[in-house]
């Protein structure tokens, strides 16, 4: 696949996501594109410093020519080469969101020459992106039933608005990516999670934690919601205030679905838990063994898998639409979508590339 593949920036979901997942699928296949139009329903339009973040760390990992990478540019190049592994250092530079940079970096390193070690500073815990207890306990497990081993380690919480939190990855390489079908109804076996805050009053995390645990017991789940309460002394604690909780349930089959909430000024403990637990609750009553944000991440990984995948989704939603679209495009995956986005459990059939070899599949069609 010498040609270059162009990608219209606003479909769809028309965000970041378009950048980091576009990006990632160039990398691993060796397939150079041109996004335009990047992020023109936002504003401000083009590249933020997160995306370009994300970008410039999936270049790093496959020595990508990449043109136009600035702040603000409404149209990049990206043109990868051989994915080679190492140790990585990155920084958002903002409370920029650092599971969305692993997002597109995790992908890449699993098809890297070597083992990828990363540290990233920036935002652990800040809205409109999975926080960090989310990619641990729900991504990184189904993850390994796929054949891909990463730990991720928390070294520091960084909320908005300094961020300045540092997370550790260690991503081994794979020889393929295992197929999957899990479309079985969700049993719920037992529900955790946690009550965080940095340089807050410890009452905080406590009545996050109270008020979680008695909406789930009446909904009768056997729930544990742990609490950590971190002042500066830690070197867990952020360098700005800030607090949240993240809930999960596991089912029978030892599948996990998540929920969280943050805190804002103004918005009292109880809210915080109760937003996070009722969210937690609408996925479960759903049924599907795959919530709505599980979903689209799943996307890029079955799109490469070692053939048909089958998964059900709690909801199946835009982002999700968009990956599919993107994973269409890029590797020539195919999909069966059993619904319209903003449907409810949903069934989504990919048909996987089978991407098996490490760098020579990077070099070879570069």
């Amino acid at each position: 696949m010498n040609g270059i593949v162009n990608i219209d920036g606003s479909m769809l979901e028309g965000g970041g996501q378009i950048i980091r997942t576009a990006t990632a699928l160039s990398a691993i296949l060796g397939v150079p594109i041109r996004i335009f139009n990047i992020r023109a329903k936002r504003k401000p339009q083009g590249l933020r410093q997160q995306h370009l973040t994300a970008v410039k760390a999936v270049a790093s990992l496959s020595n990508a020519y990449v043109e136009n990478l600035l702040v603000g540019s409404t149209e990049i190049v990206f043109k990868p080469k051989q994915i080679k592994g190492g140790s990585y250092n990155i920084d958002v530079h903002t409370a920029g969101s650092i599971t969305l940079v692993l997002q597109a970096l995790m992908p890449v390193a699993a098809f890297a020459n070597s083992s990828v070690v990363v540290k990233i500073k920036g935002g652990t815990n800040v809205p409109m992106s999975p926080p960090i207890e989310y990619l641990q306990e729900v991504l990184l497990p189904l993850l390994k039933v796929l054949g891909i081993n990463i730990q991720v380690k928390l070294l520091r919480y960084g909320f908005y608005p300094k961020g300045e939190g540092i997370v550790q990855a260690h991503i081994e390489p794979t020889k393929n990516i295992n197929s999957i079908n899990i479309t079985e109804d969700f049993t719920v076996k037992r529900v955790f999670g946690i009550a965080y805050s940095s340089r807050l009053p410890q009452n905080i995390v406590e009545r996050m934690s109270k008020t979680a645990r008695n909406i789930l017991i009446q909904e009768g789940f056997d729930v544990d919601i742990e609490t950590l309460s971190l002042q500066p002394n830690n070197p867990l604690c952020a360098v700005s205030p800030g607090c949240g909780i993240s809930i999960f349930a596991e089912s029978l089959n030892g599948l996990r679905i998540g929920a969280n909430s943050l805190g804002e000024l103004g918005k009292p403990a109880e809210k915080v838990a109760e937003e996070a637990s009722k969210t937690l609750i609408k996925q479960i009553r759903i049924g599907a063994p795959i919530d709505k944000h599980l979903g689209d991440q799943l996307i890029i990984w079955i799109s490469l898998a070692n053939g048909a995948s089958k998964i059900r989704v709690s909801e199946y939603t835009l982002h999700t639409a968009t990956c599919i679209e993107l994973c269409k495009m890029i590797a020539n995956a195919e999909f069966k979508v059993y619904g319209n986005i903003g449907d409810r459990d949903v069934t989504i059939e990919c048909r996987g590339i089978s991407i098996k070899s490490l760098s020579s599949s990077t070099s070879s069609s570069s």
